[in-house]
């Protein structure tokens, strides 16, 4: 379990971390998210003692990761695939952390075929393509068998295969009883892998809920309508209480409407003679939803077309 509490960190005088607490739990996948600049890494540096916070604490299984006298065998985290010395094979590289932690020297052999890699053990590590360092990362991680797994961006570099492959991991991993804590900016990824999710926007909490609650907290729910007369029709259900706007490019003659379920529009459409060729209830999107509740906490914006 992770445990954050009050954590803050400041650079001079900007703050990275404001004050955030959140805690991780066992047996799920939990997601970080948050816009560019929004604290995440700097939160998972302090988390592993990497970065010392300027207040609160943060706790892995009950005492600060440094309190752990052999770290891989209490948590395995990927957060720089690039980290590492391209001098090294794979293996030597497994090798020299498994003699630091005290971990049998057969378990580089077995995590290095559970990440596909055992084809590549001797290979340096400086000619690796990104999506091998991140199985390579992911390898480390594991090499311990630590009840806590943490992976920043880990999905970086993979290819389809190594996406599917890295969902399934993780989901096995958090079935296995232990806390899965991830960050990625792919809300589709993790649409699909996280259970409950952790957001943050300009180092402060935003919400620590499932990844489901969080999805229908966007204000996008509704239906989708298409019609050849969608001009009549939105005049319709706009006068029985509905919003309604235009879905989709210019002409496509879609509307999507918030305030009526799809039985009464269809209802409405019927008893004014209007033909549909399209009702759907659209469902919770995770995208549409932090797009929505962080769009206060970002930090760098495009701006307009000139």
């Amino acid at each position: 379990m992770i445990e954050v509490s009050g954590l803050t960190k400041r650079y001079g005088g900007r703050t990275a971390v404001d004050h955030l607490s959140f805690t991780v739990l066992p047996g799920r996948v939990t997601g970080f998210l948050g816009p560019n600049g929004s604290g995440k890494t700097t939160t998972l540096r302090m988390i592993l003692g990497l970065d010392a916070p300027t207040g609160g604490t943060a706790t892995v299984s009950g005492v600060p990761f440094g309190s752990h006298p052999r770290g891989l065998r209490h948590v395995g985290a990927l957060l720089d695939a690039h980290h590492v010395h391209g001098g090294r094979t794979a293996a030597g590289h497994l090798s020299a952390l498994a003699r630091g932690n005290g971990i049998a020297p057969r378990r580089v052999d077995e995590v290095l075929h559970e990440v596909g890699l055992a084809g590549a053990a001797a290979r340096r590590i400086g000619g690796f393509s990104l999506g091998m360092k991140q199985r390579l990362g992911i390898a480390t991680a594991l090499l311990g068998d630590p009840p806590v797994l943490m992976f920043d961006e880990p999905v970086n570099g993979m290819d389809p295969e190594g996406v599917l492959w890295m969902r399934r991991l993780f989901g096995r991993l958090a079935a296995e009883g232990r806390t899965v804590f991830l960050s990625s900016h792919l809300m589709s990824e993790m649409e699909n892998t996280a259970d409950q999710l952790v957001v943050i926007g300009r180092g402060r909490l935003i919400a620590a809920e499932s990844a489901q609650d969080f999805a229908a907290r966007g204000t996008r729910l509704g239906v989708v309508v298409g019609t050849p007369r969608a001009a009549e029709l939105a005049a319709v259900l706009t006068a029985a209480g509905a919003s309604v706007e235009p879905e989709g490019s210019p002409g496509a003659e879609k509307l999507a409407v918030t305030g009526l379920p799809a039985d009464r529009i269809g209802a409405l459409a019927f008893e004014n003679r209007i033909p549909l060729n399209e009702l759907t209830t659209r469902t919770a999107s995770l995208e549409e939803a932090f797009m929505e509740l962080t769009a206060d906490s970002v930090e760098y914006l495009a701006g307009e077309p000139r």
